[in-house]
């Protein structure tokens, strides 16, 4: 049986994870690839660190180019994260002809198109389905499952952070504040924890999924990004009481045409929207019901329909798994001279484009601080009528005249932009009290 030497770079959570995993399957991995996968080198920081697999001694170094350089390793791994040196890493080997696996979703967001003109200029390939969504095999599908679809629509609860976060504040009515510290305890959130909850984590996986389905490397600037600590238990409330529920999404779709609303079908021309924000929901949407650390990526293919993912998105088994998974189709490359077989990234929809937020349409759930006194609600109905923007509902809770209480709006369709205007002028009316909450309605029309 012909024997692959896997060189892997970092030893970590993940890199272990990896060992580990091979050292339990790699029979059973050897077995359906027809090749024996075997680590030959991992490189680490300290060679003193605990960790959670016992890799020997003798096959650690803390000189990444020793794993990197070496001739008898074909196959180099890179699980160190960041954006410098793992940069510096996979060039290296991609310029020697190594194929390379990786985890990598901020290096991917930030220099993908790079990375990926490297491995076709030197005849070989990077493999990337650990980057997103952990153990779910999504970028395999988009690559490979859908190669015969138009992806029309594409949804994602990509970062379980926040995931975990919003279902503890719907199931419990608790603040934002207090789960994030608890979130934070049992290690579902980092300190700080801003590259989850702001929704950094989210883009970058969001952008890769949007290349992947529309054919051009988005640019991660063009991502319009919001988190969630503006999010309050209040929101998840009266969401709730509409049969919504709120979740983090990752959107990529062609905008819709605001007099139809219904979607331009993907095409080489069309404007993509690429998002990420908290999400009205309707609580009979199969995505409503994921909870927790876990993530789902709903993809609609104008071919296929309508296909659902759902998995672990982040932990060591879960990215191994995938990691394993791009191990096994390199070995197979490999082992059979075709070393580019499936590039990692082949630009075709180049004439798309990220449509600016201000342009995509949506639905609102709006909430407002008003004083209870007469003329108020009609006051704001004015200004969306003016601005053209309908309302479908309205909830205000009893109170005493001239008390401070909330009032909820569920408005129709309207551009980001018109609704985003309407709502900077209700708040500067005397009676509307503190910055305005406004979320996007998805109903997956």
């Amino acid at each position: 049986m012909q024997q692959v030497n896997l060189g892997i770079i970092g030893g970590g959570t993940v890199g272990s994870g990896v060992y580990e995993a091979l050292q339990r399957n790699g029979s059973l991995l050897a077995s359906r690839l027809g090749a024996d996968v075997k680590v030959h080198r991992v490189a680490v920081r300290d060679l003193k660190k605990k960790r959670a697999a016992a890799i020997p001694r003798p096959l650690l170094t803390t000189d990444w180019s020793e794993v990197v350089f070496d001739p008898q390793i074909q196959l180099v791994a890179e699980l160190i994260g960041g954006t410098t040196t793992a940069r510096e890493i996979i060039l290296a080997a991609l310029k020697l002809g190594k194929p390379v696996v990786t985890a990598n979703k901020a290096l991917l967001s930030a220099h993908g198109e790079e990375l990926f003109a490297a491995a076709q200029k030197h005849g070989t390939n990077l493999y990337y389905e650990a980057s997103v969504c952990g153990g779910i095999p999504i970028i395999k599908s988009l690559r490979e499952g859908f190669v015969g679809n138009r992806i029309n629509a594409l949804y994602g609860i990509v970062n379980g952070t926040c995931n975990y976060i919003l279902t503890r504040m719907k199931l419990e009515g608790a603040d934002f504040a207090a789960v994030l510290a608890d979130a934070q305890k049992l290690g579902y959130a980092e300190t700080p924890p801003d590259l989850d909850i702001d929704g950094h984590d989210a883009a970058h996986k969001t952008g890769i999924l949007a290349s992947l389905a529309h054919g051009f490397w988005v640019n991660p600037k063009k991502i319009h990004v919001e988190g969630i600590r503006h999010v309050s238990a209040l929101d998840i409330k009266y969401a709730g009481e509409l049969g919504y529920t709120i979740k983090l999404l990752g959107m990529v779709k062609p905008i819709a045409d605001l007099k139809n609303r219904k979607p331009q079908i993907a095409n080489r021309k069309c404007q993509v929207q690429v998002s990420v924000y908290p999400t009205i929901v309707p609580n009979t949407h199969v995505l409503a019901s994921v909870n927790g650390v876990f993530n789902a990526v709903f993809v609609r293919g104008d071919i296929v329909g309508d296909a659902l993912f759902y998995g672990r998105g982040a932990g060591k088994d879960a990215t191994a798994s995938s990691v394993l998974s791009d191990v096994g189709d390199a070995v197979l490359d490999l082992k059979t001279g075709a070393k580019n077989r499936l590039p990692a990234f082949v630009p075709h929809e180049c004439a798309g484009a990220v449509a600016p937020i201000g342009e995509v349409v949506s639905q609102y759930f709006v909430r407002l601080n008003v004083v209870d006194k007469p003329g108020v609600l009609a006051k704001i109905a004015v200004i969306f009528g003016q601005s053209n923007i309908g309302i479908s509902s309205v909830i205000q809770p009893e109170s005493e005249e001239g008390e401070s209480v909330p009032l909820i709006f569920m408005l129709h369709y309207a551009t980001n932009g018109v609704a985003a205007k309407a709502l900077a002028k209700i708040a500067k009316l005397p009676a509307v009290k503190g910055q305005p909450v406004m979320l996007r309605v998805e109903n997956f029309e």
